[in-house]
């Protein structure tokens, strides 16, 4: 059993085995937030890019737990400055952790740290494949994503300007063939405004997947 919490904008929490996992968590300062940094656990954080809505608390939780930060070599290189725990990983790598193995893949977007890139997880957690697209624009090889890994569960963004919009991300979600697809980086602020009701709607008449829209705070367990 892994139970999934959106806790808005493009931060999740993953439960499993007894182990707290965190994806781009961003908490202080984002409206959509159910609880606070200081409520936050992790035993990993997962950071696809430096930008504030994504790096968020990651130093402060990092401090707090003693939590892995797994992340690009920039950001993991920080991190270890901070006298923080990293595992430092970068586009296409593969390592296998006690939990299961990450695959970071490609996010097409800036990295908001010098010399970086932004990236996506793809995490097998013995068994059940999260793939964490992080913020990107719609590429091709989200088809060759799928064909390598059997995604359970895909969180996808959908809000536009600074990621693909819903229509791209439902093309998206016809390439990597997920299970399941959760959206996310949604009407956090008027820019990135988005229906996700529309998209699940498109995503279940145009794809074989099925679509979930969690509010901030609600979980789901797979």
């Amino acid at each position: 059993m892994i139970l999934v919490k959106y806790l808005g904008h493009a931060c999740f929490q993953l439960e499993k085995d007894n182990l707290t996992f965190l994806f781009d968590p961003f908490l202080s300062g984002n409206p959509l937030a159910p609880i606070t940094a200081e409520e936050a656990d992790a035993d990993y954080i997962f950071v696809s890019h430096a930008h504030a809505d994504h790096l968020g608390d990651t130093y402060h939780i990092a401090a707090r737990t003693g939590a892995t930060v797994i992340t690009t070599a920039e950001i993991a290189s920080e991190c270890k400055n901070r006298g923080l725990n990293a595992h430092a990983m970068h586009v296409g790598g593969k390592h296998t952790f006690p939990f299961g193995y990450v695959r970071v893949t490609p996010a097409f977007h800036g990295s908001g740290i010098p010399g970086g890139h932004a990236c996506g997880f793809i995490v097998n957690f013995n068994g059940f494949t999260v793939y964490f697209a992080g913020d990107t624009s719609l590429f091709s090889d989200m088809k060759l994503l799928g064909e390598i890994e059997k995604i359970d569960l895909f969180l996808v963004p959908i809000g536009g300007n600074f990621t693909m919009d819903l229509d791209d991300a439902v093309h998206a979600v016809r390439l990597a063939a997920p299970a399941t697809v959760i959206p996310c980086h949604f009407n956090t602020w008027p820019v990135i405004a988005a229906d996700p009701a529309d998209f699940c709607d498109k995503v279940t008449k145009t794809t074989s997947s099925r679509c979930l829209v969690l509010t901030p705070g609600a979980g789901v367990e797979f």
